[in-house]
């Protein structure tokens, strides 16, 4: 009753807008929607990374957690291979304060609140984003204001030059690990105000792969060193993806599709000379969301929709292990509206009001299927001068759960305030000062209160305070040698409290949940591009970024690793980029390098993981056959054939190539 009635407040507050929308006369046809996203990159208020169109192209990237790991303060956790899970986390504040926004609607997993980014395919991805904080505008669903740091995916929207009425792109993927890996993309000009996209992917990899493993015990002695071939890392996955645009006299519309199946094994860690798991995973991830987006006047509207489904079957059949066979069932209600006023030119206010409710189920004994209703309200203002612009926001978080057959934690009421500050101290807009403090928080998950033998019930909110001040140079200039600089430097300082961490009970799969963490970030990201016009025809664009994080558990005193390093977050990090195009032809070489880090809480030794690098290279060249362009592409990664781990025991491949041939009508 309580969603019905929910649901039944919002839509009555949102009717109106949309008759008036669906009301407009039909006699003209106005890309409003270009006006709005239309926004100088230096003008953004908060810090912003962004990769998008060609450059997105170029990167030797599969999917977006590959792509991601070109921005700085960015570490993500790759167990390895085609089909190995892969998360991110943002400026070491954990997996979980990090929202994933995909074409406005932000994605969800209240089991574990981590989101696998090995499973979006960057085929029909246009650009991808990274705000620290949050995104630098005030229409937005409530939701969006509470993660300490996003991270945007946004898909191509079909454009048609005239007499167009369809595009047609389909690519072929073939490389290492047995990999075969076709999609398709056709756009559909469905009438002058309605378009339509399907995009399908199939992405089959038997996941083999040789590596070295290699262990120097404490005493320096070597313990193992043997080459091995990774098993049971194979995946089969297909994805599905269909969308429809529409504009109206006074805004726009979409609405998705969404559909992701894959069966893949779980290799594992490599302990003990045990290099075979049985432990296999089949995910069916589902969405369906609407967007409506409307202008008058004054007055914007922005309301979201989403129903999601999620299943995940695991087992395992390993013979030195407890056999398991787990169903989970995730479903998931969303639906969302913010308003914006403009008082005047320069100064703006809006609110929001977001719905979500979540459910679990599992054929686990004795399993209490959580039940969770969250609701958030926000306001929010912008001021924007010539040499100053502010952003101020207040988002007020409600959370109820209810369980099975036992009595359910209290409410959780939380406020989280967020001030961002700009300013251009010279006459031209080169040069800017940014400076931002927010608060953010994040519920634990399902698996953190309520899994058999792990969960607790009593378990508090993790709180984040961030403080980020900034320097950004950013020059463009198509008649001289140089037609593009960026610059930007970003100084910052997280305090992570009451962080959820696991302690063993003492029996092997027993865990129990508290509250016992405080964590100390203090970093620097430096992030510079520039683009170099050397002759005609002729471009070479460099990207470059490096991190320096002291991410440091100050707990308790009494710890042994009290104030040391906390797991895999590196002190330095980095990645470069350099691209060169001459004619259709281009060649793409990537850098990426992490520095030394350690496995466990303490910095001993025997916790040392030591540091790695990679380099991969691309070369494509673009051509015409009538009608139809076609792109061949040939890479080359981890180019030295580097052995690393990202997580320890988890080893990466080495040398691999991928071949894909493009072809787009």
């Amino acid at each position: 009753m309580t969603i019905l009635s929910i649901a039944l407040i919002v839509i009555c507050c949102l009717g109106p807008g949309l008759i008036k929308a669906q009301e407009q006369p039909d006699s003209s046809y106005l890309l409003h929607e270009v006006i709005v996203t239309a926004r100088q990159p230096n003008r953004d208020i908060i810090p912003v990374q962004t990769l998008s169109g060609e450059e997105l192209n170029r990167l030797n990237s599969n999917s977006v957690a590959d792509a991601l790991r070109y921005f700085s303060g960015v570490q993500v956790k790759d167990y390895g291979g085609v089909g190995g899970i892969k998360t991110v986390n943002i400026r070491s504040m954990g997996t979980n304060h990090t929202g994933v926004v995909y074409d406005g609607v932000e994605l969800g997993n209240a089991q574990n609140g981590q989101i696998d980014l090995g499973q979006f395919s960057l085929d029909n991805i246009e650009a991808l984003s990274l705000y620290n904080g949050q995104k630098s505008e005030i229409l937005q669903p409530a939701k969006d204001f509470g993660s300490a740091g996003t991270i945007y995916m946004r898909t191509r929207t079909p454009v048609f030059n005239e007499g167009e009425q369809y595009h047609a792109r389909a690519t072929i993927r073939s490389g290492s690990f047995d990999l075969l890996n076709p999609s398709a993309l056709v756009e559909l000009k469905l009438s002058e105000r309605v378009s339509a996209s399907l995009s399908a992917e199939w992405i089959n990899s038997s996941g083999k792969y040789k590596f070295r493993y290699r262990r120097v015990n404490p005493a320096g002695e070597l313990a193992y060193d043997t080459t091995a071939v990774r098993q049971n890392g194979d995946i089969n996955a297909t994805r599905i993806e269909l969308n429809t645009h529409g504009t109206l006299r006074s805004g726009s519309w979409t609405f998705k599709v969404y559909n992701y199946n894959s069966e893949r094994g779980v290799p594992g860690a490599i302990v003990n000379n045990v290099w075979r798991r049985g432990e296999r995973i089949w995910d069916t991830n589902s969405f369906a969301q609407g967007r409506y987006t409307g202008f008058f006047g004054k007055f914007s509207t922005l309301n979201n929709i989403k129903y999601a489904f999620y299943r995940t079957h695991y087992v395992n059949n390993d013979d030195k292990q407890v056999k398991i066979d787990n169903l989970y069932r995730q479903k998931e209600i969303y639906i969302s509206s913010a308003n914006e006023y403009a008082i005047s030119d320069r100064w703006r206010v809006s609110g929001s009001y977001d719905f979500l409710w979540n459910t679990l189920d599992a054929d686990v004994y004795g399993f209490v299927k959580p039940d969770r209703v969250s609701q958030f309200l926000s306001v929010a203002t912008a001021l924007g001068l010539d040499r100053f612009k502010a952003q101020a926001s207040l988002l007020a978080t409600f959370i109820h759960d209810k369980i099975k057959g036992q009595k359910a934690p209290s409410d959780k009421h939380v406020l989280s305030p967020a001030l961002f500050l700009n300013a251009y101290p010279l006459s031209n807009t080169d040069f800017s000062i940014r400076a931002f403090f927010k608060q953010s928080f994040r519920m634990p998950t399902f698996n953190d209160l309520y899994y058999a033998d792990m969960g607790n019930s009593l378990l508090s909110p993790e709180r984040v305070t961030q403080y980020n001040v900034g320097l950004v140079y950013d020059h463009n200039s198509s008649a001289s040698l140089i037609s593009g600089a960026r610059l930007t430097a970003d100084l910052y300082y997280n305090r992570v409290k009451d962080k959820i961490v696991a302690y063993p009970k003492g029996q092997q799969f027993r865990w129990t949940m508290l509250n016992l963490g405080l964590v100390d970030i203090r970093g620097i990201d430096i992030t510079g591009l520039l683009s170099i016009n050397p002759a005609k025809d002729l471009l070479f664009t460099l990207r470059a970024q490096y991190t320096f994080q002291r991410a440091i558990d100050i707990t308790n005193p009494a710890d042994n690793y009290y104030k040391d390093q906390i797991p895999y977050i590196p002190r330095h990090s980095g990645s470069a980029v350099v691209n060169a195009q001459w004619k259709g032809w281009n060649l793409n070489y990537s850098w990426i390098y992490v520095g030394e880090r350690y496995n466990q809480q303490e910095n001993i030794r025997y916790n040392y993981t030591q540091p790695w690098y990679t380099s991969d290279v691309s070369v494509s060249k673009d051509f015409r056959v009538g009608k139809v362009s076609l792109r061949g592409l040939i890479e080359i990664n981890n180019l030295l054939s580097q052995d690393y781990d990202v997580i320890l025991n988890y080893p990466m491949p080495k040398r691999n190539y991928r071949f894909s041939i493009t072809a787009e009508i």
